[in-house]
């Protein structure tokens, strides 16, 4: 099933030439219902294909209790159906909320992806008890409100069949357990490998690069060495179906439950600390200008009061904080560094902050992909927010990425209408560490430049210096 897109802040999607809106593009596979925006407005549709089940599940207590429990986005059925075909044409419309900002799996740190799996197999587990299985497992039907998973796709329920095996098994394998033990196991993350790969870390290819000593175990054995085998010998001249037999739902449970227990303990193999993990606490500047940076934060977010921010270079988390403190309603911090975004994350989760750390390389932002290019929205698309703030952020891509200081400014103004923004001279510490080993091709990189580059495209509101290196905020509005 489709995971449907409850987005906030996209371009309303552009009616067809028979008036219609359309589908949108992570939910017209699926036969049961289609997802598709009217004006600000989300809506679910139900076919003739997905009723029977629709209405098993809306009928008992289980969809209910997940709902009042946060644990699944809420929906309310229409009767006075909004004046399109799709609508006219269903069994049911529901309405459901937007969300604030939609995310994919390539983008969670491991400690999201980890939490998305446990709820999906908590979900599973207790629809059990109610007769109801979930027709797939797809990691793109989780979604995330700071760092708490929400899972989004109401026709992925139906009615248990007595004796079925887990049909989702080989996908919540590659969209979930593959990507957390390549990362557990062999310390390499799985954002790159995940976003080339939409559909998951391929179980054949996860077991190829395994040591004899991790197939040993019996539960690697069990979720994928076996079944790569079998994939394999399936592509063979004569592939042999595998014997059909009756599995108990008690066996279901206990499968989904030793997964579980199994899934919960598993930890970054690459637990040291990284580059930018502790920046907040060892970086080159003193606690005098750490603590201008965040009065600089407190008193630009207290006046823009943004629903949504955008925290560039987020790190542990810190001026996010400061920001939710002050009046933000939701962050979303970005970083590319894993250690980082796990702090951020542990500092979310222990403070019950609305936050929610990304892995971006900013550099390289996620692309629009999958089918006609338009199941998963490009960072620019969902990236637009109501202030942006990048500390210590420019010259990472200035300097070591060799991007022009211009672009890099128009990319950020981009973000949002109001922001702050840090200019790092040459002269700081970290940018002669950066410059130590390379030549100094960068005559246009400097204050002058940046400056001017800033005031083309918007307003100077005030500027604070907060460093005896030159170190200076600039609060902006775009023009």
């Amino acid at each position: 099933m489709a995971p449907i897109l409850l987005t906030a802040r996209l371009a309303v999607p552009r009616r067809t030439m028979d008036g219609t809106h359309p589908v949108d593009g992570a939910s017209f596979r699926d036969p049961s219902g289609h997802v598709f925006a009217i004006g600000e407005r989300v809506l679910r549709t139900v076919t003739e294909i997905g009723r029977a089940d629709y209405e098993f599940v809306r009928d008992g207590t289980l969809l209910s209790q997940l709902i009042a429990e946060g644990l699944v986005v809420s929906g309310q059925e229409l009767n006075d159906l909004p004046g399109d075909p799709e609508t006219q044409s269903s069994c049911y419309t529901l309405e459901h909320p937007r969300l604030p900002y939609i995310s994919y799996p390539y983008e969670w740190p491991f400690e999201m992806l980890r939490s998305a799996a446990l709820l999906h197999l908590d979900i599973q587990i207790r629809a059990l008890d109610h007769g109801i299985s979930l027709a797939d497992a797809s990691a793109y039907n989780v979604q995330f409100l700071g760092v708490d998973p929400i899972f989004i796709d109401y026709l992925s329920f139906r009615r248990y069949r007595p004796g079925e095996y887990w049909l989702g098994h080989r996908q919540f394998c590659e969209q979930f357990l593959n990507p957390l033990l390549l990362r557990s196991l062999l310390g390499i993350p799985h954002n790159s490998w995940y976003r080339g790969q939409l559909e998951g870390i391929p179980t054949e290819a996860l077991a190829r690069v395994l040591s004899l000593r991790h197939k040993l175990s019996l539960r690697v054995l069990m979720h994928v060495a076996a079944p790569a085998r079998l994939q394999s010998s399936a592509k063979g001249d004569r592939p042999r179906a595998a014997p059909r037999r009756s599995f108990p739902q008690s066996g279901y449970r206990n499968m989904l439950s030793q997964l579980r227990n199994w899934i919960k303990r598993l930890h970054p193999a690459d637990g040291r600390a990284t580059t930018w993990q502790d920046y907040a606490a060892s970086n080159t500047y003193a606690v005098a200008e750490a603590d201008a940076k965040s009065d600089f934060v407190r008193a630009f977010i207290s006046k823009v009061a943004p629903n949504l921010a955008i925290d560039l270079g987020c790190n542990s988390g810190e001026y996010s904080e400061v920001a939710l403190d002050v009046g933000a309603r939701r962050v979303i911090g970005f970083d590319f560094d894993q250690g980082a975004l796990d702090a951020a994350y542990a500092r979310a989760r222990t403070k019950g902050l609305s936050l929610t750390p990304l892995y971006l390389d900013a550099a390289n932002p996620s692309p629009a992909q999958g089918w006609c290019h338009r199941e998963r929205q490009s960072f620019g698309d969902r990236g637009k927010a109501d202030a942006v703030v990048a500390l210590a952020f420019i010259h990472h891509l200035a300097i070591a990425r060799n991007i022009p200081l211009d672009q890099v400014i128009a990319w950020i103004v981009g973000l949002a209408p109001n922001g702050v923004i840090e200019f790092v001279e040459k002269s700081d510490p970290t940018v002669r560490q950066m410059l130590a080993l390379r030549e100094d091709i960068f005559a246009n990189y400097s204050r002058e430049a940046f400056e001017a580059g800033l005031r083309r495209l918007a307003a100077i509101v005030t500027t604070q210096t907060v460093s005896d290196t030159g170190r200076t905020l600039y609060w902006f509005e775009r023009t």
